[in-house]
Protein backbone atom coordinates (compact mmCIF):
# COMPACT_ATOMS: atom_id res chain seq x y z
CA UNK A 1 0.00 0.00 0.00
CA UNK A 2 2.82 2.41 0.91
CA UNK A 3 4.13 2.46 -2.41
CA UNK A 4 0.59 4.21 -4.11
CA UNK A 5 0.29 6.91 -0.92
CA UNK A 6 1.41 9.84 -2.77
CA UNK A 7 -0.15 9.41 -6.17
CA UNK A 8 -3.66 8.64 -4.39
CA UNK A 9 -2.63 12.25 -2.13
CA UNK A 10 -2.74 14.00 -5.42
CA UNK A 11 -5.42 11.81 -7.17
CA UNK A 12 -7.91 12.54 -4.00
CA UNK A 13 -6.84 16.17 -4.20
CA UNK A 14 -8.43 16.52 -7.58
CA UNK A 15 -11.30 15.10 -6.77
CA UNK A 16 -12.05 17.28 -3.45
CA UNK A 17 -11.76 20.25 -5.61
CA UNK A 18 -14.28 18.48 -8.82
CA UNK A 19 -16.84 17.87 -5.95
CA UNK A 20 -17.22 21.84 -5.21
CA UNK A 21 -18.34 22.58 -8.60
CA UNK A 22 -21.25 22.35 -10.48
CA UNK A 23 -19.98 21.12 -13.98
CA UNK A 24 -17.84 17.86 -14.24
CA UNK A 25 -15.42 17.38 -16.69
CA UNK A 26 -16.38 13.76 -18.16
CA UNK A 27 -12.51 13.22 -18.84
CA UNK A 28 -11.42 13.94 -14.96
CA UNK A 29 -11.44 11.25 -12.04
CA UNK A 30 -13.62 12.61 -9.26
CA UNK A 31 -15.15 10.96 -5.92
CA UNK A 32 -18.22 10.17 -8.07
CA UNK A 33 -16.86 7.35 -10.35
CA UNK A 34 -13.49 6.59 -8.64
CA UNK A 35 -14.89 4.35 -6.55
CA UNK A 36 -16.49 0.78 -8.16
CA UNK A 37 -14.52 -2.08 -6.40
CA UNK A 38 -12.19 -3.35 -3.98
CA UNK A 39 -8.85 -2.01 -5.78
CA UNK A 40 -10.45 1.49 -6.07
CA UNK A 41 -11.42 1.17 -2.24
CA UNK A 42 -8.06 -0.18 -1.21
CA UNK A 43 -6.01 2.53 -3.46
CA UNK A 44 -7.95 4.78 -1.81
CA UNK A 45 -7.35 3.93 1.96
CA UNK A 46 -3.83 4.67 0.88
CA UNK A 47 -4.69 8.42 0.32
CA UNK A 48 -6.07 8.20 3.74
CA UNK A 49 -2.70 6.43 5.29
CA UNK A 50 -0.82 9.32 3.63
CA UNK A 51 -1.24 12.05 5.99
CA UNK A 52 -0.21 10.14 9.24
CA UNK A 53 2.40 12.15 10.95
CA UNK A 54 2.85 14.69 8.17
CA UNK A 55 4.41 12.06 5.45
CA UNK A 56 3.29 13.93 2.89
CA UNK A 57 6.25 16.38 2.29
CA UNK A 58 9.61 14.82 2.88
CA UNK A 59 10.76 18.01 5.24
CA UNK A 60 7.63 18.39 6.84
CA UNK A 61 7.59 15.19 8.43
CA UNK A 62 10.60 15.84 10.27
CA UNK A 63 10.26 19.94 10.57
CA UNK A 64 6.75 20.37 11.53
CA UNK A 65 6.19 17.08 13.81
CA UNK A 66 8.81 16.87 16.08
CA UNK A 67 8.99 20.97 16.34
CA UNK A 68 5.07 20.50 17.14
CA UNK A 69 5.14 18.16 19.37
CA UNK A 70 8.70 17.85 20.72
CA UNK A 71 9.52 20.92 21.60
CA UNK A 72 7.69 22.08 23.95
CA UNK A 73 9.13 19.11 26.42
CA UNK A 74 11.01 19.30 29.19
CA UNK A 75 13.73 16.12 27.99
CA UNK A 76 14.70 17.80 24.48
CA UNK A 77 16.08 21.04 24.03
CA UNK A 78 16.94 22.91 20.35
CA UNK A 79 20.18 22.39 18.51
CA UNK A 80 22.29 25.21 17.60
CA UNK A 81 20.53 24.52 14.00
CA UNK A 82 17.41 24.78 15.28
CA UNK A 83 17.80 28.16 16.81
CA UNK A 84 18.29 30.04 13.54
CA UNK A 85 14.63 28.93 12.41
CA UNK A 86 12.32 31.50 14.85
CA UNK A 87 9.11 29.36 14.14
CA UNK A 88 10.75 26.74 16.12
CA UNK A 89 11.90 28.87 18.85
CA UNK A 90 9.09 30.13 19.32
CA UNK A 91 7.54 26.52 19.69
CA UNK A 92 10.03 25.97 22.60
CA UNK A 93 10.08 29.30 23.95
CA UNK A 94 5.90 29.80 24.40
CA UNK A 95 6.37 32.79 22.18
CA UNK A 96 4.12 31.82 19.46
CA UNK A 97 0.63 33.41 18.68
CA UNK A 98 -2.21 31.50 16.15
CA UNK A 99 0.05 32.75 13.00
CA UNK A 100 2.79 29.83 13.64
CA UNK A 101 3.31 27.99 10.39
CA UNK A 102 4.72 24.76 12.01
CA UNK A 103 1.23 24.60 14.02
CA UNK A 104 -0.50 25.41 11.48
CA UNK A 105 1.07 23.03 9.01
CA UNK A 106 0.43 20.19 11.74
CA UNK A 107 -3.31 21.17 11.83
CA UNK A 108 -3.68 21.20 8.04
CA UNK A 109 -2.54 17.63 7.48
CA UNK A 110 -4.47 16.15 10.36
CA UNK A 111 -7.48 17.50 8.86
CA UNK A 112 -6.70 16.34 4.98
CA UNK A 113 -6.46 13.12 6.33
CA UNK A 114 -9.49 13.23 8.23
CA UNK A 115 -11.08 14.57 5.19
CA UNK A 116 -9.94 11.66 3.03
CA UNK A 117 -11.03 9.29 5.80
CA UNK A 118 -14.39 10.75 5.83
CA UNK A 119 -14.80 10.16 1.50
CA UNK A 120 -13.70 6.72 1.94
CA UNK A 121 -16.06 5.67 4.95
CA UNK A 122 -18.73 7.23 2.78
CA UNK A 123 -17.82 6.00 -0.74
CA UNK A 124 -16.68 2.10 0.08
CA UNK A 125 -20.58 2.02 1.74
CA UNK A 126 -21.79 3.01 -1.48
CA UNK A 127 -19.89 0.34 -3.79
CA UNK A 128 -22.35 -2.41 -4.92
CA UNK A 129 -20.06 -4.80 -7.01
CA UNK A 130 -16.82 -5.81 -7.32
CA UNK A 131 -16.07 -5.88 -3.39
CA UNK A 132 -17.08 -8.96 -0.78
CA UNK A 133 -19.16 -7.77 2.74
CA UNK A 134 -16.12 -9.05 4.52
CA UNK A 135 -13.52 -6.32 2.57
CA UNK A 136 -16.16 -3.74 2.28
CA UNK A 137 -15.86 -3.61 6.32
CA UNK A 138 -12.41 -3.78 6.63
CA UNK A 139 -11.29 -1.10 4.24
CA UNK A 140 -14.32 1.17 6.14
CA UNK A 141 -12.80 -0.43 9.50
CA UNK A 142 -9.43 0.96 8.26
CA UNK A 143 -10.72 4.22 7.38
CA UNK A 144 -12.71 5.17 10.74
CA UNK A 145 -9.70 3.75 12.89
CA UNK A 146 -7.76 6.47 10.48
CA UNK A 147 -10.55 9.26 11.41
CA UNK A 148 -10.30 8.57 14.63
CA UNK A 149 -6.49 9.11 14.48
CA UNK A 150 -6.37 11.91 12.99
CA UNK A 151 -9.33 13.91 15.55
CA UNK A 152 -6.83 12.71 18.56
CA UNK A 153 -3.26 13.99 17.27
CA UNK A 154 -6.01 17.13 16.88
CA UNK A 155 -7.06 16.57 20.37
CA UNK A 156 -4.08 16.34 21.87
CA UNK A 157 -2.94 19.46 20.73
CA UNK A 158 -5.66 21.42 20.62
CA UNK A 159 -8.80 22.16 23.53
CA UNK A 160 -11.15 22.34 20.89
CA UNK A 161 -11.67 21.13 17.52
CA UNK A 162 -13.69 21.16 14.49
CA UNK A 163 -15.10 17.43 13.97
CA UNK A 164 -15.71 16.97 10.61
CA UNK A 165 -18.21 13.54 10.40
CA UNK A 166 -18.89 13.45 7.04
CA UNK A 167 -17.27 13.94 3.93
CA UNK A 168 -17.19 17.93 2.74
CA UNK A 169 -18.88 18.63 -0.81
CA UNK A 170 -19.51 22.53 -0.72
CA UNK A 171 -17.57 25.46 0.73
CA UNK A 172 -20.21 25.83 2.92
CA UNK A 173 -19.49 22.70 4.86
CA UNK A 174 -16.52 24.02 5.94
CA UNK A 175 -18.01 26.33 8.41
CA UNK A 176 -18.49 24.20 11.47
CA UNK A 177 -17.98 25.10 15.34
CA UNK A 178 -15.67 23.89 17.32
CA UNK A 179 -16.68 20.97 19.84
CA UNK A 180 -16.57 20.57 23.03
CA UNK A 181 -13.99 17.87 24.18
CA UNK A 182 -16.35 15.18 25.54
CA UNK A 183 -18.29 14.88 22.78
CA UNK A 184 -15.22 14.66 20.65
CA UNK A 185 -13.76 11.99 23.13
CA UNK A 186 -17.09 9.96 22.38
CA UNK A 187 -16.82 10.34 18.78
CA UNK A 188 -13.25 9.39 18.36
CA UNK A 189 -13.76 6.35 20.99
CA UNK A 190 -16.49 5.19 19.31
CA UNK A 191 -14.84 5.18 15.73
CA UNK A 192 -12.06 2.87 17.53
CA UNK A 193 -14.48 0.96 18.92
CA UNK A 194 -16.29 0.23 15.46
CA UNK A 195 -13.37 -0.60 13.85
CA UNK A 196 -11.40 -2.90 15.74
CA UNK A 197 -13.83 -6.21 15.61
CA UNK A 198 -13.59 -5.74 12.07
CA UNK A 199 -9.73 -5.38 11.71
CA UNK A 200 -7.34 -8.32 11.42
CA UNK A 201 -4.57 -9.03 13.99
CA UNK A 202 -2.10 -9.15 11.63
CA UNK A 203 -1.41 -8.28 7.79
CA UNK A 204 0.35 -10.36 5.53
CA UNK A 205 3.73 -9.01 4.28
CA UNK A 206 2.93 -7.06 1.51
CA UNK A 207 0.36 -4.67 3.61
CA UNK A 208 2.34 -4.52 6.71
CA UNK A 209 1.94 -1.06 8.68
CA UNK A 210 -1.97 -0.62 8.24
CA UNK A 211 -4.25 -0.52 10.81
CA UNK A 212 -4.72 -3.76 12.82
CA UNK A 213 -6.97 -4.80 15.84
CA UNK A 214 -3.94 -4.55 18.38
CA UNK A 215 -3.64 -1.34 17.18
CA UNK A 216 -7.63 0.30 17.61
CA UNK A 217 -7.75 -1.42 20.97
CA UNK A 218 -4.36 0.15 21.98
CA UNK A 219 -5.44 3.82 20.83
CA UNK A 220 -8.59 3.59 22.35
CA UNK A 221 -7.14 2.56 25.90
CA UNK A 222 -5.01 5.86 25.29
CA UNK A 223 -8.49 7.69 24.59
CA UNK A 224 -9.82 6.48 28.00
CA UNK A 225 -6.99 6.82 29.87
CA UNK A 226 -6.64 10.20 29.21
CA UNK A 227 -10.42 11.16 29.74
CA UNK A 228 -9.81 9.61 33.02
CA UNK A 229 -7.65 11.93 33.49
CA UNK A 230 -9.20 15.29 32.07
CA UNK A 231 -12.81 14.08 33.43
CA UNK A 232 -12.53 12.82 36.50
CA UNK A 233 -14.29 9.22 35.79
CA UNK A 234 -13.03 6.33 37.28
CA UNK A 235 -15.06 4.11 34.91
CA UNK A 236 -13.22 5.20 32.03
CA UNK A 237 -9.79 4.44 33.48
CA UNK A 238 -11.82 0.35 33.88
CA UNK A 239 -12.84 0.89 30.13
CA UNK A 240 -9.00 1.70 29.24
CA UNK A 241 -7.70 -1.64 30.79
CA UNK A 242 -10.55 -3.34 29.36
CA UNK A 243 -9.07 -2.14 26.29
CA UNK A 244 -5.73 -2.91 27.16
CA UNK A 245 -6.68 -6.53 27.82
CA UNK A 246 -7.35 -6.86 24.09
CA UNK A 247 -4.39 -6.18 22.88
CA UNK A 248 -2.47 -9.26 22.31
CA UNK A 249 0.49 -11.21 20.55
CA UNK A 250 3.04 -8.53 21.04
CA UNK A 251 6.09 -8.91 22.83
CA UNK A 252 9.24 -6.78 24.03
CA UNK A 253 11.95 -6.23 21.88
CA UNK A 254 15.55 -7.11 23.75
CA UNK A 255 17.65 -5.27 21.15
CA UNK A 256 15.36 -1.25 21.49
CA UNK A 257 17.63 0.34 18.80
CA UNK A 258 16.75 -2.23 16.77
CA UNK A 259 13.26 -0.45 16.40
CA UNK A 260 14.52 2.63 15.69
CA UNK A 261 17.54 1.98 13.32
CA UNK A 262 16.05 -0.08 10.74
CA UNK A 263 17.42 -3.32 11.39
CA UNK A 264 14.38 -4.58 13.10
CA UNK A 265 11.23 -3.39 11.35
CA UNK A 266 7.81 -3.60 12.18
CA UNK A 267 8.68 -5.81 15.26
CA UNK A 268 7.45 -8.02 17.88
CA UNK A 269 6.89 -4.72 19.90
CA UNK A 270 5.55 -3.02 17.26
CA UNK A 271 1.92 -2.39 17.16
CA UNK A 272 1.30 0.75 14.79
CA UNK A 273 4.67 1.62 12.36
CA UNK A 274 5.23 4.69 9.75
CA UNK A 275 6.34 2.63 7.04
CA UNK A 276 9.28 3.91 4.92
CA UNK A 277 11.48 1.82 2.53
CA UNK A 278 15.15 2.70 1.15
CA UNK A 279 14.11 0.58 -2.33
CA UNK A 280 14.43 3.57 -4.82
CA UNK A 281 13.30 1.45 -7.55
CA UNK A 282 11.33 2.50 -10.71
CA UNK A 283 11.60 6.37 -9.31
CA UNK A 284 10.07 5.05 -6.24
CA UNK A 285 10.66 7.76 -3.39
CA UNK A 286 9.70 6.76 0.09
CA UNK A 287 12.49 7.63 2.53
CA UNK A 288 13.01 10.69 4.91
CA UNK A 289 15.67 12.63 6.04
CA UNK A 290 14.99 11.67 9.64
CA UNK A 291 18.91 10.80 9.88
CA UNK A 292 19.89 14.07 9.34
CA UNK A 293 17.48 15.87 11.05
CA UNK A 294 18.02 13.73 15.01
CA UNK A 295 21.78 13.48 14.48
CA UNK A 296 24.00 16.34 15.65
CA UNK A 297 26.97 17.62 13.15
CA UNK A 298 29.85 15.24 14.63
CA UNK A 299 27.58 12.86 13.22
CA UNK A 300 26.63 14.41 9.37
CA UNK A 301 23.87 15.40 11.20
CA UNK A 302 21.86 19.14 10.99
CA UNK A 303 21.80 19.57 15.12
CA UNK A 304 18.18 20.17 15.29
CA UNK A 305 17.80 18.44 18.65
CA UNK A 306 19.58 17.77 21.93
CA UNK A 307 18.47 15.53 25.05
CA UNK A 308 17.84 17.74 27.85
CA UNK A 309 19.66 18.08 31.23
CA UNK A 310 16.76 17.07 32.72
CA UNK A 311 16.81 13.71 30.42
CA UNK A 312 20.42 13.12 31.15
CA UNK A 313 19.65 12.94 34.87
CA UNK A 314 16.42 11.09 34.78
CA UNK A 315 18.74 8.08 33.19
CA UNK A 316 21.49 8.93 35.67
CA UNK A 317 18.80 8.66 38.53
CA UNK A 318 18.90 5.03 39.97
CA UNK A 319 22.22 4.58 39.47
CA UNK A 320 24.63 1.76 37.78
CA UNK A 321 22.83 -0.91 38.92
CA UNK A 322 21.56 -2.89 35.80
CA UNK A 323 22.39 -6.76 35.37
CA UNK A 324 25.18 -5.25 33.61
CA UNK A 325 26.75 -3.34 36.06
CA UNK A 326 26.32 -0.19 34.06
CA UNK A 327 22.81 2.46 34.12
CA UNK A 328 19.63 1.46 32.80
CA UNK A 329 20.34 -0.16 29.46
CA UNK A 330 17.93 2.54 27.55
CA UNK A 331 20.43 5.32 28.19
CA UNK A 332 22.92 3.63 25.26
CA UNK A 333 19.93 2.65 23.01
CA UNK A 334 18.86 5.99 23.15
CA UNK A 335 21.68 8.55 23.90
CA UNK A 336 25.18 8.99 22.65
CA UNK A 337 27.38 10.64 25.66
CA UNK A 338 31.32 10.61 27.03
CA UNK A 339 31.63 7.57 29.24
CA UNK A 340 33.31 4.38 29.54
CA UNK A 341 30.69 2.59 27.33
CA UNK A 342 30.88 4.88 24.61
CA UNK A 343 35.04 4.69 24.42
CA UNK A 344 35.49 1.07 24.58
CA UNK A 345 37.42 0.16 22.34
CA UNK A 346 35.33 -3.28 21.00
CA UNK A 347 31.75 -2.94 22.22
CA UNK A 348 31.13 0.98 22.01
CA UNK A 349 32.48 1.90 19.37
CA UNK A 350 30.36 4.63 17.40
CA UNK A 351 30.33 4.36 13.74
CA UNK A 352 33.43 2.29 14.13
CA UNK A 353 34.92 5.19 16.20
CA UNK A 354 35.32 5.79 20.15
CA UNK A 355 32.48 9.01 21.42
CA UNK A 356 36.18 10.87 22.24
CA UNK A 357 37.02 10.44 18.63
CA UNK A 358 33.85 11.50 17.09
CA UNK A 359 33.43 14.69 19.64
CA UNK A 360 36.52 16.63 19.61
CA UNK A 361 38.30 20.20 18.67
CA UNK A 362 40.73 20.52 16.29
CA UNK A 363 43.16 20.02 18.89
CA UNK A 364 42.21 17.02 19.69
CA UNK A 365 40.50 17.41 22.79
CA UNK A 366 37.20 15.72 23.65
CA UNK A 367 34.23 16.88 25.07
CA UNK A 368 30.84 15.42 26.54
CA UNK A 369 27.93 16.94 23.90
CA UNK A 370 25.37 14.15 24.68
CA UNK A 371 23.29 13.74 21.32
CA UNK A 372 20.69 11.22 20.25
CA UNK A 373 20.96 7.59 18.77
CA UNK A 374 17.55 7.04 18.18
CA UNK A 375 16.32 7.43 14.63
CA UNK A 376 20.36 6.99 13.34
CA UNK A 377 20.74 4.14 11.19
CA UNK A 378 22.68 1.48 12.67
CA UNK A 379 25.73 2.10 9.39
CA UNK A 380 28.01 4.93 8.34
CA UNK A 381 27.08 4.46 4.79
CA UNK A 382 23.14 4.97 5.88
CA UNK A 383 24.10 8.04 8.32
CA UNK A 384 25.48 9.34 5.23
CA UNK A 385 23.01 9.48 2.80
CA UNK A 386 20.46 12.36 2.34
CA UNK A 387 17.50 10.50 3.14
CA UNK A 388 16.82 7.42 4.59
CA UNK A 389 14.09 4.73 4.96
CA UNK A 390 13.88 4.13 8.89
CA UNK A 391 10.22 3.21 9.95
CA UNK A 392 9.03 5.42 13.10
CA UNK A 393 6.88 3.09 15.50
CA UNK A 394 3.86 5.06 16.61
CA UNK A 395 2.33 2.40 19.18
CA UNK A 396 4.76 -0.22 21.30
CA UNK A 397 3.77 -3.06 23.80
CA UNK A 398 5.80 -1.29 26.03
CA UNK A 399 3.43 1.80 25.73
CA UNK A 400 0.35 -0.53 25.80
CA UNK A 401 2.09 -1.52 29.64
CA UNK A 402 3.04 1.33 31.27
CA UNK A 403 -0.29 2.85 29.79
CA UNK A 404 -2.36 -0.57 31.75
CA UNK A 405 -0.12 -0.25 34.40
CA UNK A 406 -1.35 3.64 35.15
CA UNK A 407 -4.60 2.83 34.34
CA UNK A 408 -4.92 -0.24 37.54
CA UNK A 409 -2.87 2.36 39.70
CA UNK A 410 -5.39 5.10 39.39
CA UNK A 411 -8.18 2.32 39.49
CA UNK A 412 -6.25 1.28 43.10
CA UNK A 413 -4.99 -1.77 41.60
CA UNK A 414 -1.41 -1.06 42.04
CA UNK A 415 -0.49 -4.58 43.28
CA UNK A 416 -1.75 -5.38 39.57
CA UNK A 417 0.12 -2.46 37.76
CA UNK A 418 3.37 -3.42 39.30
CA UNK A 419 4.25 -6.29 37.45
CA UNK A 420 3.85 -4.61 34.11
CA UNK A 421 6.07 -1.61 35.20
CA UNK A 422 8.92 -4.79 36.01
CA UNK A 423 8.30 -5.74 32.49
CA UNK A 424 9.78 -3.15 30.63
CA UNK A 425 12.74 -2.76 33.38
CA UNK A 426 13.37 -6.13 32.67
CA UNK A 427 13.75 -5.97 29.12
CA UNK A 428 16.24 -3.06 29.89
CA UNK A 429 18.42 -4.73 32.37
CA UNK A 430 16.84 -3.28 35.73
CA UNK A 431 15.85 -5.14 38.77
CA UNK A 432 12.37 -4.38 40.08
CA UNK A 433 10.82 -1.82 40.80
CA UNK A 434 10.98 -0.99 44.71
CA UNK A 435 7.91 0.59 46.75
CA UNK A 436 4.61 -0.56 46.52
CA UNK A 437 2.36 2.60 47.38
CA UNK A 438 0.05 4.06 44.78
CA UNK A 439 2.11 7.35 45.20
CA UNK A 440 5.64 4.97 44.61
CA UNK A 441 3.82 3.37 41.94
CA UNK A 442 2.83 6.65 39.75
CA UNK A 443 6.76 8.55 40.04
CA UNK A 444 7.88 5.06 38.90
CA UNK A 445 5.74 5.22 35.90
CA UNK A 446 6.48 8.63 34.90
CA UNK A 447 10.07 7.52 35.23
CA UNK A 448 9.50 4.63 33.03
CA UNK A 449 7.99 6.82 30.47
CA UNK A 450 10.39 9.50 30.49
CA UNK A 451 13.32 7.45 29.80
CA UNK A 452 11.45 4.73 27.65
CA UNK A 453 9.85 6.75 25.00
CA UNK A 454 12.02 9.59 24.66
CA UNK A 455 12.16 11.19 20.86
CA UNK A 456 8.89 9.74 20.41
CA UNK A 457 6.59 12.68 21.94
CA UNK A 458 4.44 11.87 24.38
CA UNK A 459 5.75 13.26 27.61
CA UNK A 460 4.12 16.52 26.96
CA UNK A 461 0.64 14.36 26.95
CA UNK A 462 1.50 13.06 29.65
CA UNK A 463 2.33 15.82 31.68
CA UNK A 464 -0.67 17.57 30.58
CA UNK A 465 -2.62 14.28 31.52
CA UNK A 466 -1.23 14.62 35.49
CA UNK A 467 -1.67 18.20 35.60
CA UNK A 468 2.00 18.83 36.05
CA UNK A 469 3.21 20.68 33.01
CA UNK A 470 3.36 23.94 35.40
CA UNK A 471 5.84 22.36 37.78
CA UNK A 472 7.90 20.12 35.17
CA UNK A 473 9.23 23.22 33.01
CA UNK A 474 9.33 25.90 35.19
CA UNK A 475 11.62 23.36 37.28
CA UNK A 476 13.90 23.49 34.38
CA UNK A 477 13.79 27.33 34.29
CA UNK A 478 11.22 27.85 31.35
CA UNK A 479 8.88 30.05 33.36
CA UNK A 480 7.26 31.46 30.45
CA UNK A 481 5.46 28.67 30.20
CA UNK A 482 1.91 29.31 31.21
CA UNK A 483 -0.54 26.36 31.62
CA UNK A 484 -3.45 28.55 30.52
CA UNK A 485 -2.18 29.71 27.47
CA UNK A 486 0.65 27.10 26.65
CA UNK A 487 -1.28 23.71 27.60
CA UNK A 488 -2.82 23.46 24.15
CA UNK A 489 -2.17 25.28 20.88
CA UNK A 490 -4.28 28.03 19.97
CA UNK A 491 -6.89 27.40 16.94
CA UNK A 492 -4.53 28.48 13.79
CA UNK A 493 -5.55 31.83 12.05
CA UNK A 494 -5.99 30.26 8.48
CA UNK A 495 -8.90 28.34 10.40
CA UNK A 496 -10.21 31.56 11.65
CA UNK A 497 -9.80 33.25 8.33
CA UNK A 498 -11.70 29.93 6.31
CA UNK A 499 -14.59 29.13 9.19
CA UNK A 500 -16.46 31.74 10.00
CA UNK A 501 -18.60 29.74 13.05
CA UNK A 502 -14.82 30.25 14.54
CA UNK A 503 -14.72 34.25 16.26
Amino acid sequence: MKKILILLTAVFALSSCNDMLTVQSPDKLTSDVYWRDATDAENGLAAVYSQLECTYDVWEFTEVKWPVEAFREDIVDPGSDALNYQNWVELHTFAYNNGNSQFSLYWKHQYMGLSYANQAIEKISEIGSGITEAQKNQFIAEAKFLRAYYLMKLLLNWEKIVVHDKFITSPSDLNKALSERVPTWEFICKNLEESAPYLPAQYPAQNIGRATSGAAYSYLGFAYLTRGWEESNSAHFTKAVESFDKVTGYSLVKDIISMFDGTNKNSAESIFELQFTDNTENGASYRTAINKWMAVSELDGWDEILPSKMLMEEFFKEGQIATTGLYDSRLYHTIFYQCDYFNDETEGRVYNYTYDEWFCDENGNAYNKPAFRKYLPRTWDLMRLSRTGLNVPLMRYSNVLLMKAEALNELGRTSEAIPLINQVRQRADMPNMTGSSKAEVMAQIEHERIIEFALENFRFYDLRRWGKTKDALHAIGRTSFDPSKHNFYPIPFIEIQSNSEIN
